[in-house]
């Protein structure tokens, strides 16, 4: 028999969270003893989200093999400890882009090439490819019931649920009104008449709201929608995503959903995933952290999706070390108007990844406090690139040090265009063609990075154009910089450090996007264990 699938649909709004839902969805079926992966499908042309801006789409998240993807693929593999493949994210773009290609190599034998039935058919061989040995396949729909842009991806979901074993998962938002003081449902009852518009009845409606769903919301929701009331599932605010799983268990949600597909459990197995949640809410110290980074402010607002993946990197050692991060975000232009004594109430400075000139003199003055204070840091892919740049004006003497991206014309360009990506930027092939995915490093022995690896040669996942220039490694390992790490060919500077700082460690690659819930990425547990480690460092009372 072929995997069941399982498609998950929003309503109403977008930004409900049905990531956090289809991962949770997947962690307790994972937890009950079957195999699962996971599918975003974006219903925007844009092949991949490489080329948008972090502010307006969020995360770029890598895959192993060099995807770059919607961040919902990073909320699946944090939840499921598992590496998945870029196949899995569908948009728009790929599936029109292949449907041409084939017409224009005849590949319709002359007949036209249609909406019905060859998109839909390529989405759904799309979603067959995935398939595999796995027991079940989620299939989470962007957007919401009723755009435009995903009724394809609708139709190809209910042909797929006429032909294989399937069903449906309706997200809806509960809005509550003060001045009437109560859940309001009508939202979501129009979310599942427009879904029913498509020919998909939900089998499930997980309602997101700030509190939790009141028995008169839960029958009126089953009345109207015509479902069970054990098929609403409320899925209320929570104190972190990790808990979903278990609230979801607690309504014996997974056991449910089985039953739709006349399974029961093999195991049940949550158990060291309920003891991270009680090392969370049990914490009896706190660190303050620093995340210093480009694309923090969103006209008046904070963005809280541009470095997601590092903000749940220390989430996921701090619930291994059994401790409390305060994590602050501060936009790098912040730096430059105000001056670093803003960063002296952390114990510890992130500087994740970014690209161009902006704000990057207030990187440049956070980790030279960094380095001259003994304040832990961790560079991060440009934070790498910023770090090395710090040392070669400050340290090395190197008056205008500079990267080319910034700077083309530096009289010290330490920070170049790796020789490849020269004729590609010339030829305005931006798309697809930054040294993306896995790539091996070798780390050399007696260093921090070592250590804290266990090992020789690891692994990480990268997204750059720009590297160390070789020409300045001589004079940078001079005055003291160690690279800790490098590409198996000593080409390449993957890692770096400072010997006698208490924890100054940069990389070229971006270690968040090996980080799990279950098993965090050494990089960050080190990073925290040293602001652990810091003065001001406090217990929780």
């Amino acid at each position: 028999m072929g995997a069941r699938f399982i498609f998950i649909v929003g309503g109403v709004l977008s930004g409900l969270g049905k990531g956090i839902v289809t991962s949770s969805i997947g962690k307790l079926l994972q937890s009950y003893g079957y195999k699962v992966t996971a599918i975003k499908i974006d219903p925007y042309i844009n092949i991949d989200a490489g080329t948008m801006r972090p502010t307006e789409h969020g995360e770029v998240w890598v895959t192993e093999d060099g995807g770059e993807i919607d961040q919902d693929l990073g909320n699946y593999e944090r939840f499921l400890n598992r590496n998945l493949p870029k196949r899995n994210n569908i948009t728009t773009g790929q599936i029109y882009l292949s449907v041409i290609k084939r017409e224009r190599a005849l590949g319709y034998n002359g007949k036209n090439a249609e909406v019905i039935p060859d998109i839909i058919n390529e989405i759904k061989d799309r979603i067959r490819q995935v398939e595999e040995d796995n027991d079940f396949v989620l299939v989470e729909i962007g957007g919401t019931t009723g755009d435009i842009q995903n009724e394809v991806f609708l139709y190809a979901a209910r042909e797929l649920g006429r032909e294989n074993p399937s069903i449906y998962i309706l997200v809806t938002y509960l809005p509550f009104l003060k001045n009437v003081g109560e859940l309001k449902t009508k939202p979501t009852q129009q979310a599942a008449a427009l879904l029913r518009a498509t020919g998909i009845v939900p089998d499930f409606i997980v309602t997101r709201s700030d509190r939790r769903l009141d028995e008169p919301r839960r029958e009126k929701i089953s009345k109207q929608c015509f479902i069970d009331k054990e098929a609403v599932i409320e899925d209320p605010d929570c104190e972190t995503v990790y808990e979903v799983p278990l609230l979801f268990k607690e309504q014996n949600f997974g056991k449910k959903i089985l039953a739709k597909f006349g399974l029961e459990p093999k195991k049940d197995d949550l158990g060291n995933w309920t003891k991270l949640i009680e090392n969370m809410k049990n914490a009896d110290k706190v660190v303050k952290v620093g995340v210093v980074g480009k694309y923090v402010a969103y006209g008046d607002a904070e963005h809280k999706d541009v470095y997601i993946s590092v903000l749940e990197a220390i989430k996921h050692a701090a619930a291994h070390l059994k401790v409390k991060p305060i994590i602050e975000q501060i936009q790098s232009t912040r730096i430059e108007e105000e001056g670093t004594n803003i960063l002296r109430k952390y114990d510890g400075i992130v500087v994740p990844g970014g690209f161009g000139k902006t704000g990057t003199e207030g990187i440049i003055e956070t980790i030279k406090f960094c380095r001259e204070n003994n304040v832990p840091f961790l560079g991060l892919c440009y934070g790498m690139q910023m770090a090395v740049i710090e040392f070669a004006r400050n340290v090395c003497g190197l008056k205008g040090a500079n990267t080319t991206e910034n700077e083309p014309d530096t009289p010290c360009p330490v920070i170049d265009f790796m020789p490849e990506q020269k004729e590609l930027i010339k030829l305005k092939q931006y798309g697809a063609t930054m040294r993306l995915g896995a790539y091996p490093a070798v780390l050399k022995e007696g260093t921090k990075v070592r250590e804290l690896y266990g090992k020789e040669f690891v692994s990480e996942r990268h997204r750059h154009r720009y590297e160390v220039n070789p020409e300045y490694i001589e004079t940078l390992e001079e005055h003291g910089l160690v690279f800790s790490g490098t590409s198996p060919n000593k080409t390449l500077m993957e890692f770096l450090e400072l010997p006698n700082h208490r924890f100054f460690i940069a990389t070229q690659a971006h270690p968040e996007f090996h980080s799990r819930f279950e098993k965090p990425a050494p990089l960050f547990m080190g990073f925290l264990k040293a602001c652990l480690e810091m003065p001001q460092q406090k217990t929780l009372s």
